[in-house]
């Protein structure tokens, strides 16, 4: 008996799946029930895959067309959650205090084990199609870690796409950009050291707290005027953390945030300029300065060949009712950019609802009725770019 005798690919086991992951949320490189339970549907399925990947939890299937040779293309989801608390009164919320799938990874998984098990069941294509599910997308860069692995050396295609789904997006819509996507972004965390005093005599020590209210406000003169305003750059102070006394300036003060912006040059020179503004604002009020700056990902740019043949295979859905080609670009971040940095490729939206809640909220929820349109967007996809009359 085939494998895929006893595993339905209908709307109900869709949803069955990406509710169970919902259930089950798993932070960066922890997703180990979440990698479990895929490897036994893809095993289900019959597919051969590889686990351990990509810190410990990333899966890659691999599945030949039965039409001969051709090219090979990789295909990416992210399984990661996040640490989230989640507010949502629904029958599959978080079982897992404190984290949540707050950013739809849990449909995007089971997308991609639904196309992998409707391609499995017919594989009427030309080539072979790997099958990537990728760990640790938020934050701590999964992407990146698969790649610095060999994930294209063991594991060799000719091209790598991928999806998100885009809350404010009617579901059955899609964007497709040509070039810049999702910007880069770099995280800092910046520890100003003085002496403290009474807050009746602040000259006896070093006003911490006035140094970096002062620094958070110079800051932002590195993007309004420091930056081309035809360039695009983010910097934001999101924690700032100081004092235990009504009465105490303290000795130290900790500020965390990030910078974001989709040129190279830009933000090697924004990077620059922020430790030029550090080390001057320290220097002034006396203070001791160590800041941790730390580059995570670059900025992800498709293909503008391949986003075309992802535009091409979306408008001919008739899921799908609207392909814009006219989107901004994201200021959020993206580790599959460490992907397209070394293959072709393209990054897609799908929408998840004109009323949903903002990604990384806690009232965020994937929506159920775009996972048979990421399934069959995923399977066109294979088909076209794979044909035996085309090549990738």
């Amino acid at each position: 008996m085939n494998h895929l005798d006893c595993l339905t690919i209908d709307d109900a086991t869709l949803r069955q799946w990406r509710q169970d992951f919902h259930r089950h949320p798993e932070t960066a490189f922890e997703e180990h029930r979440t990698a479990q339970r895929i490897a036994e549907i893809l095993d289900q399925a019959g597919l051969p895959f590889v686990s351990g990947l990509g810190g410990g939890t990333g899966i890659i299937a691999t599945l030949q067309g039965r039409l001969g040779d051709g090219p090979s293309i990789g295909l990416r989801a992210d399984i990661d959650a996040l640490d989230v608390t989640e507010l949502n009164d629904i029958g599959y919320a978080s079982r897992v205090p404190g984290k949540m799938h707050a950013c739809g990874h849990d449909g995007h998984t089971t997308m991609l084990l639904g196309a992998a098990c409707r391609l499995a069941a017919e594989p009427d294509f030309a080539g072979r199609v790997h099958f990537i599910f990728q760990p640790a997308e938020e934050s701590e860069g999964g992407g990146r870690v698969m790649v610095e692995e060999g994930l294209f050396e063991r594991f060799p295609m000719e091209a790598v796409y991928g999806v998100h789904n885009w809350p404010g997006l009617p579901v059955g819509e899609a964007a497709v950009h040509n070039s810049a996507v999702m910007a880069a972004f770099d995280v800092f965390t910046l520890k100003l050291k003085g002496n403290g005093c009474h807050a009746a005599m602040p000259h006896l020590g070093c006003d911490t707290i006035l140094a970096a209210c002062q620094l958070v406000n110079q800051l932002q003169g590195l993007i309004s005027r420091e930056t081309p305003a035809h360039q695009t750059a983010v910097l934001s102070v999101t924690q700032f953390h100081a004092g235990d006394a009504f009465n105490v300036i303290p000795e130290g003060v900790e500020l965390r945030g990030t910078l974001r912006c989709f040129d190279e040059m830009l933000r090697q020179r924004l990077a620059q300029r922020f430790r030029d503004a550090v080390e001057a604002q320290a220097r002034f009020h006396g203070l001791e300065a160590d800041l941790d700056y730390q580059p995570r990902y670059p900025a992800t740019f498709n293909t503008p060949e391949h986003a075309q043949r992802c535009a091409t295979v979306l408008e001919a859905m008739p899921e799908i009712t609207r392909v814009h080609r006219d989107q901004p670009p994201s200021m959020a971040s993206e580790d599959f950019a460490f992907m397209l940095n070394e293959r072709p490729g393209a990054y897609i939206w799908l929408g998840n609802g004109e009323d949903s809640p903002a990604l990384h909220n806690p009232h965020y929820d994937f929506d159920d009725r775009l996972t048979p349109i990421g399934v069959e967007y995923w399977a066109q996809l294979v088909r076209s770019l794979l044909s035996s009359e085309q090549e990738t």
